[in-house]
Order: C-alpha cells, then structure tokens, then sequence
C-alpha cells in the first residue's frame, strides 16, 4: 500500500464512523487525505490531527453533500491545495428509519438527495481532476441495498440505487482508466448507530444472528476494503459490490 504514497483522496462525511476510519487508512498508507465533514469540524479537525500526527499529510473541508453548490467547492478547494485528485471515496450518508407510513416529501428528498445525488455530482466533479492515469471512486453502498429490513424503506432504496449507480458508471468511465466500485458494509459499530440504537435493536439483533462470522463490523473493517479498491493492487477490479458483513446474507 505505500504506493499511495503522492496520492490523493476525498472522503466524504469522515468526521467520524466509517469515513473516519477511511481516512485514518489512507493517511496510514501515505495518502494525502481531503477530510470532508458537514457540521462536525471538530470531528473532522480531529481526524487530520490524528493523520498529521503520524507523520501524514491532510487537511478538512466542509461541504455539505446535499448541496450541488458545496460539492463544487469541496472540489474547488482540493484542487487549490494539492492541484489534482486520484481517489474519491463516496461515503457521506443520511438515514432516518422508521415505517413505512412515516415517509414524508421532504425525507425522501433528503436521502435521495445526499445518498444518490450527492455521490453523482462529487463523481462528476472527480472526473475533471483524475489525471491521465485516471482513478478510483469507491462508494460506501450497504448491505440493505440488497438486504433490506423492515422500516429501512428510502434508505435501502438509496443504496440499491448507490449500487446501480455503480455498475453503470464502471462502463461510462472505464474508457478513461477510472474504476467505480462499491462496498456493502454490514451493521457497523459507528458513532451515528450508538446515537439510534440500531445495534440494540430488533433489527441489529436479527442481523447479528445472521452474520456467521458471530459480530457487527467495525469502521477498520471497511477501511481495509476502501484503501485496496483506492489502491494499484485493485487495477483489475471495477464494477464490483463487495459486501463486507461478516458473511451476513
């Protein structure tokens, strides 16, 4: 993995959970890493910290992935500061569960708009900093894209669609040496599922029955997959959907 040594990687929502642990990963392997966070900058700042403190090179920005104006800026300011990109990790997210009669206008649009939107105009905007050697866009999908529960209804849909958004751009852009693929993480011991609960619930609990490897994942789990999809020793993979759930079907 030291040949990401003069890299560079966007990780979007890595203020904490998942994206955090994407981040620590990449500045471990001598990454230049874009910290991107939407309200934690104390979370964010704490993560370049941790980078930088190991001798790593990184810094924050914010940018709200729900907001086509913020994305372009996120882009902006990564180019002022390092002049290109080779990475981009797709994993800001929003949820909110609950049923099916709960759904309203405005979640719906807030998930879509974060979940699907957002990773479509970043990649967009990614494809004008990869170089000639081209990139790497990893997105951070879920195992409910294919597994879904109950009262997870916008939310698994916005990763089935994160998934197909995945396949189908793996074929766009593939002629411009850019891979796109995506990882299914299962339940994942996270600051954002300690705040809902979900680990305690029903729902966690049937998952962890399910999952033969016998635990929930852990952010380094799918930081491990995130930094070889971003890394040469993936050159041949792309279009892909990996899950990484401990064998959970």
């Amino acid at each position: 993995m030291s040949k990401l040594t003069g890299k560079v990687v966007i990780v979007t929502g890595a203020s904490k959970g998942i994206g955090a642990g994407i981040a620590r990963a990449y500045g471990q392997a001598g990454a230049t890493v874009v910290v991107n966070y939407a309200t934690s900058k104390e979370g964010a700042d704490k993560i370049v910290a941790e980078i930088v403190s190991k001798g790593g090179k990184a810094i924050s920005v914010q940018a709200d992935l729900s907001k086509a104006a913020d994305i372009s800026r996120l882009f902006a300011e990564t180019k002022k500061a390092y002049g290109k990109l080779d990475v981009l990790v797709n994993n800001a997210a929003y949820y909110d569960f609950g049923p099916f009669d709960s759904v309203t206008a405005e979640g719906f649009h807030r998930h879509f708009d974060t979940n699907v939107l957002g990773p479509i105009l970043a990649t967009q905007e990614a494809v004008k900093l990869f170089g000639e050697e081209g990139g790497s866009i990893v997105n951070i999908s879920s195992i409910v894209a294919i597994e879904p529960p109950p009262y997870t209804l916008v939310y698994s849909a916005t990763k089935a669609a994160v998934d197909n958004i995945t396949s189908t751009l793996s074929k766009e852009l593939g002629p411009k040496k850019i891979r796109v693929n995506a990882i299914l993480p299962g339940m994942t011991l996270t600051e954002g599922a300690a705040r809902i609960g979900v680990a305690e619930s029903e729902m966690g609990a049937s998952m962890l029955a399910r999952t033969p490897l016998g635990r929930h994942g852990q952010p380094e789990d799918i930081a491990s997959v995130a930094l070889f999809l971003g890394s040469p020793e993936s050159k041949w993979i792309t279009g892909e959907t990996i899950r990484v759930s401990g064998g959970l079907r």
